[in-house]
């Protein structure tokens, strides 16, 4: 079987359809350890920038992804970390524009945004779509746990001088917990700074996948849409749920190490690894159970749903 080590997917999304994602820096390299994060814990914090993974193994995964597959709606910069660390970012984003017209996303966590470097690297990009995760440092340093060096005021600025710079559209990503940031006291900090930052949308997402720690709570949909609209512009709230049409643009020759990508990256239920990579729900159902048992997947249930991810090596 054929795998990839930088490319993974393609994974359905609402707002980006099928949205096939691309690795930048090795696994859980980040410059925070959110208490959210469906990874787990970051393994190695640092806000040093260096070409962690060479882009032209990267750029040679995705030309021969392309050529075999149908044409995703996104390549997506973001992954197992923080995309932004990689100092190749711009040459990779400007790589991928010459061997495709498939549109580049690129999700940080907004950490890097202040520094020009960064700045310019994303400037070819057709979408970026970074995080704001609290409305002042206490919280920012309970939710996203970041590197020492990063404060909070002057995160903000950076992703809000980008949004200036950036001839495209800036989606921002708000991720809410409950008893922390899902109270409306808090909401009404982000909003604030959100509307600083002054983006095409505002996105709210919380918890559906295991997360990095048990007490990183998630918030209901009927409370999560009444926090949507104390925006200005009302925001959207990103759900897990994809349609018709996206889901029928699906088919795909997925293989174990396609599946085995996907869940490294994601916790998925075995309807969103059937949804993502193509394959109908009774061979999902077979394959992940043969992952189980060769000892390369595990399960674990939360809220009801049994969703699937790989094996940490020990």
């Amino acid at each position: 079987m054929t795998g990839y080590s930088y490319i993974y997917g393609p994974v359905l999304s609402r707002r980006l359809r099928r949205s096939l994602g691309v690795d930048l820096v090795p696994f859980k390299t980040c410059t925070y350890d959110c208490i959210y994060c469906q990874l787990g814990r970051t393994t190695n914090k640092t806000i040093e920038r260096k070409e962690y993974i060479p882009i032209a193994d990267i750029l040679a995964e995705l030309e021969k992804k392309l050529a075999v597959e149908p044409l995703p709606d996104y390549v997506t910069l973001a992954g197992s970390g923080e995309p932004t660390l990689n100092v190749q970012i711009g040459e990779l984003i400007r790589d991928i524009k010459h061997l495709t017209p498939i549109p580049v996303a690129v999700l940080t966590n907004g950490s890097l945004l202040g520094i020009h470097e960064v700045q310019d690297a994303l400037m070819e990009a057709d979408l970026v779509i970074p995080s704001l995760d609290a409305g002042n440092e206490d919280i920012f340093q309970y939710v996203n746990r970041p590197h020492r060096s990063i404060d909070f005021e002057i995160m903000v600025n950076g992703i809000a001088e980008f949004r200036e710079r950036f001839p495209r559209p800036v989606w921002l990503e708000v991720f809410l917990l409950g008893g922390v940031t899902a109270i409306e006291a808090e909401v009404k900090k982000i909003v604030a700074l959100a509307r600083r930052i002054r983006p095409e949308r505002v996105q709210l997402n919380t918890v559906s996948r295991p997360p990095a720690e048990e007490f990183a709570y998630s918030v209901s949909a009927n409370q999560m849409e009444v926090f949507a609209n104390l925006f200005d512009r009302k925001a959207e709230v990103i759900s897990e749920e994809v349609t018709d049409e996206v889901r029928a643009l699906t088919l795909s020759a997925a293989t174990d190490k396609d599946i085995l990508a996907l869940l490294s990256r994601r916790p998925c239920t075995a309807q969103g690894v059937s949804a993502g990579l193509g394959l109908h729900i009774g061979e999902t159902t077979k394959r992940l159970q043969a992952l189980i048992e060769e000892g390369t997947v595990s399960s674990l249930r939360k809220d009801g749903a049994l969703f699937y991810g790989t094996k940490k090596a020990k």
